[in-house]
C-alpha cells in the first residue's frame, strides 16, 4: 500500500509565480504530475500551506506540521499524514515524474528491507523522487529538525538507504528526464520543447 505525497510548498521565487500552477500542455504543471503518478499509488496527498490554491484537484491537502523548516519540514510532514507504510514523495515542478520508476523504487523498498529507496541522478540524490518506510524515517527526521538541522539528507546515516545508480533508473527512464525540475521560465521552456519532441517522435 503506497502513499503517494506530492510537495507544493516551495516559494517559486526564480520563476515569479507558483510553479505549480503554470500551464503545461494545456493544464496546471501540479495536474500533469497528479495525472502521471496517480495511478500508481493506493493514495495522493497534496502538502501545501496554500490549500485554496489547489481545490481543483480534489485531493487531500495537508499544511506543514512544523512551519517555516523548508524541504526537510515538508519531508516530515509528508510522511507523518500519508496513511500507508510506504510513502512516495515527489515535486509538483517535475513535468516528466515517472510512475514506472516510483513502481520499481515500492518494489525494491519492500524486496531488500530498505528504509528508503532514493534514486542518484548526475545532480545527485532525488529525495523527492524517493520512497521511505514511515515506521523507520520519521524518528531520525524528527531528530533532525529539533536539533536545528535543515538539509533534507541530515538524518540519511540513521536508516537502510538503497540508493538506485543511473544504470538501474535507466531501465525505466532511458533519457533521464525523471528529476527534470521547473524551476525558471527557461526550464520550463526547455521542458515543453522535451515533451513536443517525445510527442512527435
Amino acid at each position: 500500500m503506497l502513499t503517494i505525497a506530492i510537495q507544493a510548498g516551495g516559494k517559486s521565487r526564480r520563476m515569479g509565480e507558483d510553479k505549480a500552477l503554470i500551464p503545461f500542455w494545456g493544464k496546471p504543471l501540479i495536474s500533469r504530475v497528479v495525472d502521471r503518478i496517480s495511478s500508481t499509488g493506493d493514495e495522493v496527498i497534496i502538502i501545501t500551506n496554500h490549500p485554496e490554491n489547489y481545490q481543483f484537484l480534489n485531493l487531500p491537502m495537508f499544511p506543514d506540521l512544523i512551519p517555516g523548516r523548508g524541504a526537510l519540514g515538508g519531508l516530515y510532514t509528508a510522511l507523518s499524514v500519508a496513511s500507508h507504510p510506504v510513502a512516495a514523495v515527489v515535486a509538483c515542478d517535475m513535468p516528466f515524474i515517472n510512475a514506472r520508476l516510483l513502481a520499481a523504487e515500492r518494489d525494491l523498498l519492500l524486496r531488500e528491507q530498505a528504509d528508503v529507496v532514493i534514486p542518484h541522478s548526475d545532480g545527485g540524490l532525488e529525495p523527492f523522487h524517493a520512497v521511505y518506510r514511515r515506521e523507520a524515517c520519521i524518528p531520525p527526521i524528527e531528530a533532525a529538525l529539533r536539533s536545528g538541522k535543515w538539509r533534507v539528507n541530515a538524518w540519511f546515516n540513521k536508516v537502510n538507504l538503497y540508493v538506485l545508480p543511473s544504470e538501474e533508473i535507466q531501465k525505466y527512464d532511458p533519457q533521464l528526464l525523471s528529476f527534470r525540475n521547473v524551476n525558471t521560465p527557461q526550464d520550463l521552456e526547455t521542458a515543453l520543447q522535451i515533451a513536443q519532441e517525445s510527442r512527435s517522435r
